[in-house]
């Protein structure tokens, strides 16, 4: 449970969410054909000598054709010169069903997410992904041992012309990528399963965006919701001893945002504070929106603008690297009244 949270003052109007229109560019090209005219007369026996001639130099060419396919060179008509077959000649492409037929061969017997370079096997041969051979002391196909490390650099090679599919493909993502470019596509993909925005890892929940507003009301009742751009977040008895959380939602915009005041000991005997904003919805989202938070009382202000990150990020993830207000107990002490400490918090569309 969290302590509780109310609203000091008045809200403002909701406002209608904003849309940026997306534009695309198509192109388009023409086919362009030449046409050629002749003109011929004469004598009906020169005709059939002419005609007969044609015929003549037509099987001759088609002749030199054939010997020149059976000897594996390409002539160029008009040009005189020729070249090996080999060196004007393309592979194909891979079909789609021959690519899912490879890729497959790189599926880890243990997580069957795929072996992605840099690629290791065991003695005999058989493939498993690095964050599996980790945990593991033998190979899962063959218990054959693991050690020394053999780098596959054919199977990298053949890794390095296939398009692998997002691991959340069965969640909804239709994109295939190289392998390079998996791991960072993942980290940000729509598709992504989203944990439950609250602090603490006591709630292991996790579901799709849409389903995160419904699991907040109905899993975690004590949450106040507040509507408008323009809210006071009031954190009750701020002297609690130990981690304590204080949380409260924020609807405007069309959106919904956390806000999260977090006390943590992170050296002994120095307790500090961490607000942050949290928008529910996905990294690019809160790219279009901008958050203020300030204290202010006893003629003093304490003022702290940000993007607000995505619940992707969670709240450990700012507070990690800094990104959101940070002061200890003497400044929330300045601020505070009889142990409530009041945070203005405004948010605004970019």
């Amino acid at each position: 449970m969290f302590p509780p949270a109310r609203q000091l003052n008045g809200n403002r109007p909701q406002l209608e969410a904003m849309s940026r229109p997306s534009s695309a560019g198509a192109g388009g090209g023409g086919l362009g054909a030449g046409k050629a005219g002749g003109k011929h007369s004469g004598s009906g026996g020169a005709a059939a000598a002419v005609a007969a001639s044609a015929a003549a130099a037509a099987a001759a060419a088609a002749a030199a054709a054939a010997a020149a396919a059976a000897a594996g060179v390409s002539s160029v008509s008009g040009t005189g010169s020729s070249a090996p077959a080999s060196a004007v000649s393309l592979p194909p492409a891979p079909l789609p069903t021959q690519s899912s037929e490879l890729t497959a061969l790189f599926e880890c017997p243990v997580c069957f997410d795929y072996v992605l370079p840099p690629i290791l096997q065991c003695q005999a041969g058989h493939l498993v992904c690095n964050p599996c051979r980790q945990k593991l002391s033998c190979c899962p196909t063959c218990r054959g041992p693991l050690t020394p490390s053999i780098r596959n650099l054919a199977m990298e090679k053949v890794a390095s012309t296939l398009p692998f599919p997002c691991k959340y493909s069965l969640a909804g993502c239709l994109l295939s990528l190289h392998h390079s470019e998996k791991p960072d596509h993942e980290e940000v993909c729509e598709f992504r399963p989203y944990t439950c925005p609250c602090p603490g890892a006591t709630c292991k929940w996790h579901g799709s965006l849409e389903a995160v507003m419904p699991h907040l009301m109905h899993a975690h009742k004590s949450i106040t919701t507040l509507q408008g751009e323009d809210i006071v977040f009031l954190a009750t008895d701020i002297n609690l001893p130990g981690a304590v959380d204080w949380v409260m939602m924020q609807s405007c915009f069309s959106h919904h945002f956390m806000l999260v005041l977090e006390k943590q000991e992170k050296y002994e005997g120095h307790q500090q504070f961490f607000a942050v904003v949290l928008l529910i919805g996905t990294r690019k989202q809160a790219e279009n929106f901008a958050y203020r938070l300030e204290l202010n009382g006893n003629r003093r202000r304490l003022t702290w603008e940000a993007t607000p990150r995505s619940i992707h990020d969670g709240v450990a993830a700012a507070i990690m690297n800094s990104d959101c207000l940070v002061f200890d107990t003497s400044i929330a002490h300045l601020f505070a009244d009889n142990g409530n400490l009041g945070i203005n918090v405004t948010i605004s569309m970019c």
